[in-house]
Order: C-alpha cells, then sequence, then structure tokens
C-alpha cells in the first residue's frame, strides 16, 4: 500500500520553474525520502536513475579529480544502462551524504548542466546545514526541501479518502458531531501508530499492533545504528543518553530540556555536541524559548532554555513505552502520559505544513507558559494545546491580557469555533490550519 505525500506537490512546481537548482531532501531515516523521490520520478519524468552511495560505495569513483559534470553523466548513463536525457530524466542521487565530492558536485550541475533534473536525498544532511564549517557544502546552489513523517492530512487521506475530501472544504464553523467521532478514532490510531511509512503501511494492511511494535523497533534500532556508524565511539553514550531520557524529560511538569537530568551534574558544554548531533540528523526538533514575542521570532529566541520533542509522535509512544492498545481504547485518548503526545503531535503538523520557525512563550516570574508560538505573516500567533475536552488555559488567557494579540489558538478536542479571536481548532483538523488562518484573519478584520 503506497501512502501518498503532500510533499510531491512541492517536487512538482521544483521540476516546473525555469530557475530550478539541483534538488536537496533532508529528513530523518525512514521517513520516505527514497520512496517520494522514486515516485515522482516514474510519475512525472519519462524515466528516473537512482544511485544510492551507501549501498554502492564504488560510485563515489566517478566523483575523484576535477568536477566535470558530463563526463559524470557520460559515466553515470553507462553504469546503469541507460541513457539519462536532459530535461527527460530524473537523476536521484540517494544518501548523498557518504560521498562529499558527490554532494560538492551539485554545485556544478547547477551552473555548467542545469538542464538535468537532479534530487538527491539524505538522512544526514541535516548535518552538513548545521555544521560550522560549511566547506565543500553547495550552498546557495541546491533547492532545499524537508520531508516529516507521514502527517495525520496523510494518515487520513490514506485510511479514508472520502472524510479526507470533505474535511479539506469544512467551513469555519461546527462540525456534525458524527463526524467528530470519527475523526477522534481516526487520531488515536494516527497517535498510536505515528507517521513513519513503513509502520503506518504495515498497520493499514494488516490492523495488527504487534507488526506496529515491530516495525517501530526496526525504526529505533536503525537510529542507534546511526550512532555508532556515523560519530565516534566516545560520544555514542552521550547520544543514547539524551535519547533515552526524552520521555522522563517530557513527563516533568517544567518540559525544559536540562542537561542535569540526563546525568546527574552533566552541563551543557558536556552534552551540547550530541544534542546538536541529534537535532542535525532531525531526530528531534528544538524549541527555543521567547520572553518576549515580537516578529520574526528567530530574532528573539533563547538558545539556552528550550524542550526537545522527537519528530515522530510514533517514536515518542514507543520510547515512553506506552502500548497502542492504552491509546486506541482509552476513553479520553490523551489521558496518558499527561497528554504530552498531544504536544508532539501538533508541533509535528506545524513542521508538516511549512510552519517553521515554531517557539514557545514562557513568563520570566513564572506565571504563564505558553506551548507555541508561530507566525502568519507578520503576526505572533500564540498555540496552547489541551489534551481533551478540558479547554481551561491559564496561560493564553494571559497572555492574551498582556499582549493583546488579534489572533490565538486553542487546539483540543473541541469542535471548530472561532469566537472573539480566539480560534479552537480539532486537533484532527490540524492540517487545514492555513486555510483556517486566513478565513480567521477575514472575519477578524
Amino acid at each position: 500500500m503506497q501512502i501518498e505525500r503532500n510533499i510531491i506537490r512541492d517536487f512538482v512546481e521544483w521540476k516546473d520553474s525555469p530557475r530550478r537548482k539541483p534538488l536537496l531532501l533532508n529528513g530523518v531515516r525512514q521517513c520516505g525520502k527514497t520512496w517520494a523521490l522514486k515516485h515522482f520520478g516514474e510519475e512525472h519524468f519519462a524515466d528516473a536513475v537512482d544511485f544510492n552511495f551507501d549501498k554502492d560505495p564504488g560510485l563515489a569513483s566517478f566523483f575523484t579529480g576535477a568536477c566535470d559534470v558530463r563526463r559524470i553523466i557520460s559515466q553515470l548513463s553507462v553504469y546503469c544502462g541507460r541513457k539519462i536525457v536532459p530535461r527527460e530524466t530524473l537523476i536521484i542521487f540517494d544518501e548523498i551524504q557518504t560521498c562529499p565530492n558527490a554532494l560538492n558536485s551539485l554545485k556544478y550541475f547547477c551552473e555548467d548542466a542545469p538542464e538535468y533534473a537532479v534530487a538527491a536525498a539524505g538522512s544526514l544532511i541535516g548535518l552538513a546545514l548545521t555544521a560550522k564549517n560549511k566547506t565543500g557544502f553547495p550552498v546557495g546552489k541546491v533547492d532545499i526541501r524537508e520531508l516529516t513523517p507521514c502527517s495525520f492530512d496523510e494518515y487520513l487521506r490514506a485510511v479514508d479518502p472520502v472524510m479526507h475530501e470533505y474535511v479539506k472544504t469544512v467551513p469555519l464553523e461546527p462540525l456534525e458531531e458524527a463526524f467528530c467521532g470519527k475523526l477522534s478514532a481516526y487520531l488515536a490510531e494516527y497517535l498510536a501508530v505515528g507517521g513513519m511509512p513503513a509502520v503506518v503501511t504495515a498497520f493499514l494492511e494488516t490492523r495488527d499492533f504487534r507488526i506496529v511494535e515491530q516495525e517501530l523497533d526496526s525504526v529505533l534500532q536503525a537510529y542507534e545504528a546511526d550512532f555508532s556508524k556515523h560519530i565516534n565511539a566516545g560520544d555514542i553514550p552521550k547520544l543514547m543518553r539524551i535519547w533515552h531520557s526524552i520521555p522522563a524529560q517530557f513527563a516533568k511538569e517544567n518540559r525544559r530540556f536540562m542537561f542535569g537530568e540526563v546525568r546527574q551534574g552533566a552541563r551543557a558544554k558536556d552534552l551540547e555536541d550530541a544534542l546538536q548531533w541529534l537535532v542535525g540528523a532531525s531526530m528531534v526538533q528544538k524549541v527555543n524559548a521567547v520572553d518576549t514575542p515580537e516578529y520574526p521570532l528567530t530574532a528573539v529566541m533563547e538558545q539556552k532554555t528550550f524542550k526537545l520533542y522527537p519528530s515522530d509522535v510514533g517514536v515518542l509512544r514507543k520510547l515512553a513505552r506506552i502500548s497502542p492498545e492504552v491509546i486506541v481504547n482509552s476513553l479520553d485518548i490523551f489521558s496518558d502520559f499527561k497528554g504530552r503526545l498531544a504536544e508532539n503531535l501538533v508541533l509535528e503538523q506545524f513542521y508538516a505544513l511549512g510552519m517553521a520557525p515554531v517557539c514557545y512563550w514562557f513568563n520570566g516570574q513564572g506565571k504563564a507558559e505558553v506551548d507555541f508560538l508561530i507566525q502568519s505573516g507578520n503576526r505572533i500567533v500564540p498555540v496552547e494545546v489541551k489534551s481533551g475536552l478540558n479547554v481551561n488555559a491559564k496561560s493564553l488567557k494571559f497572555y492574551r491580557e498582556r499582549y493583546n494579540p488579534q489572533l490565538s489558538i486553542r487546539a483540543s478536542m473541541k469542535n471548530l469555533r472561532l469566537e472573539r479571536g480566539l480560534l479552537n481548532i480539532p486537533l484532527y483538523l490540524l492540517g487545514e490550519l492555513p486555510r483556517f488562518l486566513a478565513l480567521a484573519a477575514t472575519e477578524i478584520l
């Protein structure tokens, strides 16, 4: 079973752009990068050729010496036994981060052979993007895209296409209760399964949570195999401690990441490099604090105060050792793990919608804390996440009284409603947030 990915629309726009550069696709391991590029090539090009530098290290020999793009294309064409035709063949370089010369060659594909469509992918490209020394990285010569795990919007389209089509047209007013119940059930499934394509596919084909657990075990094993494959042996214990400390950090009332919780007496300088590796590998999202909400958020975020969220809610559930049946069979699907899964879900949907940067707000005197801040146009929009039907949000009330934002968001399980500048959006409708923001802005003005 195939899961239709929203990013394919971005790929089509890239293909048709007159200013197209080589495409560089980043994303956490096993989120579907290879499948997405191959599917895109099959559907929108006459042919697609795939070269995986991890599986076939010998490919690196084509990229040694002077970077003559036309020589490289000729050699690759002979190697794969198919003619690579400008504008008709999609050239896919997979796991390109394992061959720095190939990564650097994208600069020359951009400058010397723009008629060739080149798309590269890698699980650890984010490490090159965040490295202090970017020597060899084709800065300014690639179009960078980020693929996240499947969003709930994509899951809904796979499990119930008719309901998905309906959701795309709902107005900014409450839904019928029968629809709310059905969507809530689908959301509970998604929280248990997560968004890793192999896990989603296995569940939709079998409806067996034992298979889900096996697939998630495989994902976690692949992650931890990367620790030993790509970093120094001395840093592996630090990475493992941070990675496995995340559920415990989430369970605290104050969910800010504390290095001392990873290892007693540990300081930032002891673990910061390991943390940056996890962020660069897209395994976790780092949400920085903001004291004074101003536009743009990147100018006011605090670097030393932050929270960490795994890139996939299913991975978080598995790390926290919560049974999937507990989520699906509970009358209150957010009662366990203190509703932290709801926060992770919301953040994932923001990233899937391309709504970074995301921060959170806290009052320096400890009186209030709002879960997330996002940017909509040139406005800062506060977002409070409530894990069920209890929507008493004192922190959001405090924020609104202090800063008087035009629009605020409360994500919960209550029905869709806009009232006095407060948009209550059900968690299962977050995929429609950009459309609802536009509608809400019109009504407010």
